[in-house]
């Protein structure tokens, strides 16, 4: 049976193109309610212009879906859940897609540049969040999905600002996944690499592989109804997807916890053999409770 969002209302930020634009049509083309927030700047964040998001909101009318179009900023969400509540009355999905670049190695990176960064990708999101979460614990349903990324995940050079503020994102999916459980709210996060303005001239022979629509599929699924995973991350690339976590190996104790003794024993502290997963802060602080434990 084909996944369906009759009468659900999604907002997704930085839909005026590529993966944004892709994630807005498909869930109204399953019949979501769509709010198309872009603020319709540069790659870099400068000027703004409504083109790009009415014109998706143009396409989805035209196919005889629903959506409105929101020209803010995501450092101004008030406006964009004002924008569903207005047209919709409610919301029920978050997308937080919209992005900007200030690449540059660290020591040349501005206080601008960083600012300008974690204001959209981590700042914008979660002020957007925090809202869109308070509507959803009030009607006991929610679906969110970040947009993280491998650059805040494993690293790449020159993109400090960029990897802080998507590693930032993935601290965020984790917490909100266990405070939104109880509530039906589920926060799940995508690492995509596919074509888009931040992309070009950076894929090479991959980017004719890297539609944004395989991105889409999954990001469908985790603003479904019916998937009930939750504190996920997913890397997205083409038609692979796998899942990223954070992970904790065995680790030892040591009786004598000196320099030396960490310098002497770090093959296996590093050792990946056996290494687990924590759910939570909960679970790591039992994990460590319970190697002190068979020491004792």
């Amino acid at each position: 049976m084909d996944l369906s969002f009759d009468d659900r209302v999604a907002i997704i930020t930085g839909a005026g193109g590529a993966l944004g634009r892709s994630h807005a049509l498909e869930l109204a083309r399953r019949g979501a309610k769509v709010v198309v927030n872009d603020l319709g700047g540069s790659v870099h964040g400068e000027g703004g212009a409504p083109a790009a998001a009415q014109q998706v909101v143009d396409e989805i009318v035209a196919s005889g879906g629903e959506a409105v179009a929101n020209f803010d900023s995501v450092t101004n969400p008030q406006s964009i859940v004002q924008s569903a509540l207005d047209a919709f009355g409610r919301v029920d999905i978050l997308v937080n897609n919209a992005g900007i670049l200030r690449d540059k190695a660290f020591h040349n990176m501005s206080v601008e540049d960083i600012d300008a960064v974690l204001d959209v990708h981590l700042r914008g999101a979660m002020a957007l969040t925090q809202l869109a979460f308070k509507l959803m614990r009030e009607q006991r349903y929610g679906r969110i999905i970040n947009t993280t990324s491998a650059s805040g995940l494993f690293g790449n050079f020159g993109q400090a600002n960029y990897g802080a503020a998507k590693a930032g994102l993935f601290g965020l999916t984790r917490v909100l996944a266990q405070e939104g459980a109880r509530a039906n709210i589920f926060v799940n996060a995508v690492a995509p690499l596919a074509r888009s303005r931040m992309t070009e001239g950076l894929l090479g022979d991959l980017t004719d592989l890297l539609d944004p629509k395989s991105v889409t599929a999954v990001v469908t699924y985790l603003a479904h109804e019916s998937c009930e995973l939750n504190g996920y991350v997913y890397s997205v690339a083409g038609g692979r997807v796998a899942r990223i976590f954070m992970a904790e190996t065995r680790g030892i104790v040591l009786p004598s916890l000196t320099p030396e003794a960490v310098r002497d024993n770090f093959e296996a502290i590093n050792d990946l053999d056996g290494y687990f997963v924590p759910g939570s802060l909960t679970e790591a602080l039992e994990a460590v409770q319970q190697a002190l434990k068979e020491q004792l």
